[in-house]
């Protein structure tokens, strides 16, 4: 063999021992995680208002977590959500309100949800239920 094969293969050597020897960073990120997904308000008065439910989540990650939007399907319902960055560890909620006057019937409305969590950029609340005339 000569030289520069030898060179090589020592410093590959080297180099598959330091990088094993020096403990790598944690991928850092913000992620998400719902107590729940869906929501049944069951029967609901079409004359009583509208009908809210708060799903719960936390930031399971390592960054801060930021909910970028949050949009209904439709007129008739109507989410909030944090706009403030939520840390690690701390939860949060997201408030659907259904407006059910003139709708009578069941209905199945979703909410889509942006946020800059690696483990869900996208995700869709779902709420259901019938109004009662």
């Amino acid at each position: 063999m000569d030289f520069k094969r030898i060179f090589i293969i020592i410093a590959a050597c080297i180099s598959l021992t330091v990088s094993s020897l020096v403990p790598r960073a944690a991928a850092e990120g913000a992620a998400i995680s719902f107590k729940q997904k869906e929501y049944n308000f069951g029967m609901v008065d079409e004359k009583g208002g509208g009908v809210s439910h708060e799903f719960e989540f936390t930031n399971t990650g390592d960054a801060p977590l930021v909910i970028i939007s949050a949009t209904a399907s439709c007129g008739c319902t109507r989410p909030t959500y944090p706009t403030e960055p939520i840390a690690p560890g701390k939860t949060g909620v997201i408030k659907v309100t259904y407006l059910p006057e003139g709708r009578p019937g069941e209905f199945v409305r979703m909410v889509k949800v942006r946020t800059n969590a690696d483990n869900a950029k996208k995700i869709n609340l779902k709420i259901t239920g019938s109004v009662k005339k």
